[in-house]
């Protein structure tokens, strides 16, 4: 039995998709990005009578959550994979051109050779604190600038920015509530929360993100590519005798990780015992203090990855403390 492979090239309002029959040519269909758009994909691939399939798509913003849960929940093998892959995959091919319908092309036939892993759907109550965990940070980013605009504002206008900071404050205290009331109401969230709860430096927000992303440590296999989730991991650039630039954060990741991560990474690095040593020990070794927060970043998610896997509290003496 023959294995089909769908490349979906993922915007805001349209999913550009490609098929990849078995003797390697292709059939393109764009669909709409939302729920009768998935329909009438699934009804398409019965009249190619498609049978075994994979389905491709890249992790490019939010815009591919939709799509990929609705097809995992119908049973179907979904992969989400690095835009970076995708586009080196396509340079390694010739590949000149850039249209929505090549780059599905090029996510289908990455599908068909290297078959990645199986992206595992988030349940249902990961899927509704992820979204509180994004419309949370939404509203902050929505007070800040409102703020910025009240330094400036006329005095026409400041009520009106003034009345909607207040709104926004109250948004953001009741969501900032229901989020805990939801780690709260699920049994497996709520213990994993207790087990992040343990690691000094992480406070209920940052857990509460965490547990949004990473809540099943099995998703990503092992702590390296947790952080490199985020884009966190190191980036070398070395070549020969004379090229040596030092390593430096990669960013090919999900941005709203690394920025969620930062505040809890300075405040492990100078109010927790745990993390004044982690501090010492690489300025001792004449690292920069950019480096240093970068790494604890880095730590925390490895840290954090760690005591959900082995289901066992933070151990200080693990940490030299």
């Amino acid at each position: 039995m023959n294995t089909f492979y769908l490349g979906i090239d993922v915007a805001k309002a349209k999913l550009d998709c490609a098929l990849r029959l078995a003797n390697g040519k292709y059939k393109n269909k764009v669909i709409d990005n939302n729920l009768p758009g998935f329909k009438l994909l699934s009804e398409w691939l019965v009249k190619q009578q498609v049978t075994t399939l994979q389905v491709c798509m890249e992790a490019t913003g939010v815009y591919w959550e939709a799509v990929a849960e609705y097809l995992a929940d119908q049973g179907v093998l979904v992969s989400v994979v690095n835009p970076a892959q995708i586009k080196a995959f396509g340079k390694s091919h010739g590949v000149r051109s850039k249209t929505d319908q090549i780059d599905a092309q090029s996510i289908a036939l990455f599908c068909s050779e290297h078959h990645p892993k199986a992206w595992q759907a988030p349940t249902p109550g990961e899927r509704a604190l992820r979204a509180m965990v994004l419309r949370l940070e939404a509203l902050q980013v929505m007070r800040t600038q409102e703020s910025n605009r009240l330094l400036v504002a006329r005095d026409a206008v400041k009520p009106g920015i003034t009345s909607h900071i207040e709104w926004l404050d109250k948004e953001i205290k009741a969501l900032a509530k229901k989020i805990s009331e939801h780690l709260d109401s699920d049994p497996d969230l709520k213990d994993k929360q207790a087990l992040l709860d343990s690691i000094p430096g992480l406070g209920e927000r940052t857990i509460a993100t965490y547990l949004a992303f990473y809540a099943n440590p099995a998703d990503f296999g092992n702590a390296r590519r947790a952080a490199a989730f985020a884009g966190l991991e190191p980036r070398h650039h070395e070549s020969g005798s004379s090229v040596k630039h030092p390593p430096r954060m990669s960013k090919i990741g999900h941005a709203f990780l690394r920025k969620a991560f930062y505040m809890p990474a300075m405040v492990t690095l100078y109010k927790t015992a745990w993390g004044k040593r982690f501090r010492e020990r690489l300025a001792a070794a004449g690292k920069p203090p950019k480096l240093i927060i970068g790494a604890m970043m880095r730590k925390l998610i490895h840290v954090a990855f760690g005591v959900l896997k082995s289901g066992k509290m933070f151990d200080p003496a693990l940490h030299g403390c």
